[in-house]
């Protein structure tokens, strides 16, 4: 789920801020840490995991942090996350690079102050360390989003005053039954299966019944394809709120997206960086019953009836995973560029099909009131250019002050390509659907091996033309 907010910028908290006495060991927090910038001895420096459990004791982290100061051990990454080993824990992750001599005697400095420490094997994968040094950390395999998948910035068990539910203790009490649900998922765990009330059921039905009135007349040919498949194989219906495991299911079938629970609202990096694996961030809650038809924040209503019919169709997911493809390492002010577009798309986006114009955006398609603006003839349209997009604001308390079009998901898809040619990176990426990872193609070797696997499908679809010349007597 994607923060939309006008600055929406990823919300870091410094470590310093430990020293100042706050405790943030309970939350999954992002910073990258600009320390020791003399680069010594880069050739013989590789890259590790730590992974510690703190002992119960006041300052712990702090102390843990300042071992790695004092022998010049450099941080580039470090988060939090409960403890696998024990549920009452939380358990430090520490990217560092140093060499080998500076990691052997930190891991034996730690193991004198915390509970448990473990090692993981350098990344290989990764770049050089001159080229990678501003590269921000990205998830290269499908089960590296368990690292990001819970930082989450708005929302989620937390509420603003000026929301439907703030005063509503059975409602918050409820979302943050979701959001413990969603925090303690991990790739590869079935999606927990909901029993909805009769309050949320109820309110799934007014959005879903007042919705389907409009989408044979504003929604594009693609939704209205896959809708009705959605009610026969996941149970889209007006008196049954769909279960994500069964989506999850129904989309890895169609398209290869499967669906991940989510707490709230996760920053654009992260939120994209899931579109890359072909994963989408979903939430399994429902807005409040005071008003169906508005929520401040998407919800499940949302993610249901506005995006999840398009992730069923092939075009449009691989326009979305590209999307996310292109984020992974990019500096924040692209991924920032990146997020516009995917918000002016596939959140708002409009399309024209046979003369009309039609909506493809999940923001759109949930909002009645805010589909019939978009397509009344009063509402300003311009085509979509990525160059011009990427710079307009996005407004979420009000209808957009523009939208933009496409003729097809495949000229968006287009665009949107030659639109990722211009984000600096030392490398690009390439997704593995084998092995649900990412390949860092930043060398012959990497380049090469790309090539053969290309040959190789192309002596295939040569084979099948020859055969089909035969059959056709060419």
């Amino acid at each position: 789920m994607l923060p939309t907010r006008g600055n929406r910028k990823v919300i870091c908290y410094a470590v310093c801020s430990l020293l100042e006495g706050r405790n943030m060991i309970n939350k999954s927090t992002f910073t990258k840490i600009e320390e020791n910038t003399e680069k010594k001895n880069t050739s013989e420096k590789e890259r590790a995991t730590i992974i510690f459990s703190l002992k119960n004791e006041v300052g712990g982290l702090v102390k843990a942090l300042k071992l790695f100061q004092e022998n010049h051990v450099n941080l580039v990454h470090i988060e939090s996350r409960k403890s696998k080993r024990r549920s009452s824990e939380f358990e430090i992750f520490v990217d560092c690079d140093s060499n080998h001599e500076q990691l052997n005697e930190i891991i034996q400095l730690l193991r004198k102050h915390v509970n448990v420490v473990d090692m993981e094997p350098p990344d290989n994968s990764c770049l050089d360390e001159e080229e990678m040094y501003n590269v921000p950390w990205f998830p290269k395999k499908i089960s590296d989003l368990d690292k990001c998948a819970n930082r989450v910035l708005m929302y989620g068990s937390e509420l603003d005053a000026d929301h439907p539910g703030f005063k509503d203790n059975v409602y918050r009490k409820r979302r943050k039954y979701f959001a413990d649900l969603a925090m303690a998922y991990k790739h590869g765990d079935p999606i927990p299966r909901i029993e909805f009330t009769e309050e949320e059921l109820k309110t799934w039905g007014v959005v879903y019944r007042e919705l389907n009135k409009l989408y044979p007349t504003h929604a594009c040919r693609e939704y209205l394809k896959n809708l009705p498949l959605l009610s026969k194989y996941c149970e889209f219906r007006e008196d049954n709120i769909p279960q994500l495991e069964d989506v999850s299911r129904f989309l890895k079938e169609r398209t290869g997206f499967t669906i991940r629970p989510v707490a709230g609202y996760l920053s654009p990096r992260d939120f994209l960086a899931g579109l890359a694996f072909r994963v989408f961030h979903c939430t399994q809650y429902v807005r409040h019953s005071s008003d169906p038809l508005y929520t401040p924040e998407p919800d499940t209503c949302h993610e249901l009836l506005g995006h999840v019919p398009l992730l069923a169709e092939p075009s449009f997911a691989q326009f979305s995973q590209e999307i996310g493809l292109a984020s992974l390492g990019a500096s924040d002010d692209s991924v920032q560029k990146l997020a516009t577009c995917y918000f002016f798309t596939v959140e708002f986006g409009l399309c024209k099909q046979e003369g009309q114009l039609r909506a493809y955006g999940a923001g759109l398609l949930s909002s009645i009131s805010e589909l019939k603006h978009a397509l009344s003839g009063n509402a300003r349209i311009m085509p979509f250019d990525p160059k011009v997009t990427s710079k307009q604001e996005c407004i979420i308390t009000t209808f957009q002050d523009v939208y933009f079009v496409s003729n097809s998901f495949e000229e968006a898809k287009v665009k949107m390509r030659e639109f990722a040619k211009t984000i600096k990176r030392p490398f690009t990426v390439r997704y593995n659907p084998y092995t649900q990872s990412v390949d860092v193609l930043k060398d012959t070797p990497s380049i090469n091996s790309v090539v053969e696997e290309l040959r190789h499908e192309l002596d295939i679809v040569g084979d099948a033309l020859s055969r089909l010349n035969k059959q056709l007597g060419i």
